[in-house]
């Protein structure tokens, strides 16, 4: 079944994200303080290929056109995010007018060409000298982050009226702190759980910032999240997915509904305990306007007495013989769905809004075209079964591509391409892929019945 924008109805959000540290370039522009990625990536063997972000798409020259290739897709909201250490070199203090001078003209250019911005406050790139304080496993930077969203919102949120406060908290907590495999490249299950427990606090005192400034303002924030199932249907494969799921899909919305950490689904985050002081949570909990969902795939688990924690492991899915992404994850739209699906249960859930979707693969550029009809079919087959869920009563307004250009894509450097539009990182050359046509056709129908009603 081909689709077309006009099936989800006509209030229905579309639009396309990215984020600062993946595509600005610019790593040191205009008195921009150094963040943990800009230092991560100069450890030897740490991005694969031993790339960085230093230029990457070079968007911080390039935004003025990028945005108007934007306009000419027909995409109306644009989601980015504000490097926090280009406008607060040393993550607090001195503040870079330099900085605050390139996202007023980025929201000013998004306004002139009638894309609404969706700022994201905090991708992952935390400043390095607030690293070096400990980052987040310092409870100061519960003071740090909320003097940061404080600047932001008070430059900006004239303008800017649609707000995230983070991008997928299990993702940099879980891989920057506990795993190691991305900035800062810390290890160990205490520094995850003090990690967690101080995200968790600046999610909802980021948004009561927001909210304080400008009541009126639309505040969510983003999760990470996968469909679950058990490898086998025994007791221990069903009870060890169920574990993974409260892991990757439960942690951080909770105590943001004020249901509070499920320690009594998974027993060592008990042990977060430690890190909460009298009052925290309370402090937990926060109203949001709205929920960002963000998923790639779906996990298959089975039962591991040698884990450590979680007694848990994913049966990868290059093992299953399953299709692939260029990332080895699984496509299977129908995860989609039953996220959609879980999430509506929740009754402190106003709305959800995809926040990013999409799909890496090896996108090579032929007599000046990029024939992706696989990212086509990607589209086509998850914008299906969100449909599905919108139709049965599921509580989603919005859907946001990822990406709208190839980027840097973190520890696996620019080898995986998730864009619409695609990038030579040489010559920094723009060019439409099939999708990115694809796009602006599903998007035209709705697109002239706005402009009927304007």
């Amino acid at each position: 079944m081909q689709l077309n924008s006009k099936d989800f109805g006509k209030d229905f959000i579309w639009g396309v994200s990215t984020s600062a540290y993946q595509i600005e370039g610019a790593h040191t522009t205009d008195h921009k303080g150094l963040s943990i990625w800009d230092e991560f990536s100069t450890k030897k063997n740490a991005i694969a290929n031993n790339h960085h972000g230093n230029v990457a798409c070079n968007f911080y020259e390039h935004y003025s056109n990028d945005l108007k290739l934007m306009h000419s897709l027909g995409i109306k909201n644009f989601r980015f995010s504000i490097s926090w250490s280009r406008i607060l070199p040393y993550g607090r203090g001195l503040v870079n007018l330099k900085g605050i001078d390139f996202y007023n003209k980025l929201i000013n250019e998004c306004l002139k060409y009638d894309i609404t911005p969706w700022v994201t406050l905090y991708h992952w790139d935390l400043p390095l000298e607030l690293e070096k304080q400990g980052g987040w496993i310092n409870r100061d930077i519960v003071g740090w982050f909320t003097d940061y969203v404080s600047l932001c919102v008070t430059k900006f949120g004239d303008r800017v009226k649609n707000w995230m406060v983070l991008n997928e908290p299990l993702v940099f907590t879980g891989a920057g702190y506990f795993l190691g495999i991305h900035a800062p490249g810390r290890k160990g299950l205490a520094n995850f759980l003090a990690a967690t427990h101080h995200v968790t606090l600046c999610q909802a005192e980021g948004a009561r910032v927001i909210k304080n400034i400008y009541p009126n303002a639309n505040v969510g924030t983003t999760f990470s999240c996968s469909h679950i199932e058990p490898y086998r249907l025994t007791n221990k494969d069903i009870e060890a997915a169920r574990r993974i799921d409260v892991l990757v899909n439960r942690l951080f919305i909770e105590p943001a509904l004020g249901l509070g950490y499920p320690f009594k689904k998974i027993p060592l985050i008990n042990r977060i305990e430690k890190y909460m002081k009298a009052g925290d949570e309370k402090l937990l909990a926060f109203d949001f306007d709205f929920i960002g969902i963000q998923n790639y795939t779906r996990e298959i688990v089975k039962h591991s007495f040698f884990t450590p924690f979680i007694k848990a492991s994913l049966v990868k899915a290059e093992k299953r013989n399953v299709p692939l992404t260029a990332m080895n994850w699984e496509i299977y739209p129908e995860g989609i769905y039953h996220l959609l699906k879980m999430y509506n249960e929740y009754t402190g859930i106003k709305k959800i809004i995809i926040t990013e979707n999409g799909a890496a693969f090896h996108d090579e550029l032929v007599d000046g075209k990029v024939n992706d009809s696989y990212r086509i079919n990607f589209y086509n087959n998850y914008l299906q079964q969100v449909l599905k869920a919108k139709k049965e009563g599921v509580k989603v307004e919005g859907y946001f591509s990822w990406s709208f250009t190839d980027n840097f894509e973190w520890a696996e450097g620019y080898r995986p391409r998730f864009g619409l539009v695609y990038i030579d990182f040489e010559t920094q050359q723009r060019v439409l892929k099939e999708s990115a046509h694809w796009f602006k056709q599903f998007l035209e129908v709705s697109n002239k019945i706005a402009e009927m009603q304007e």
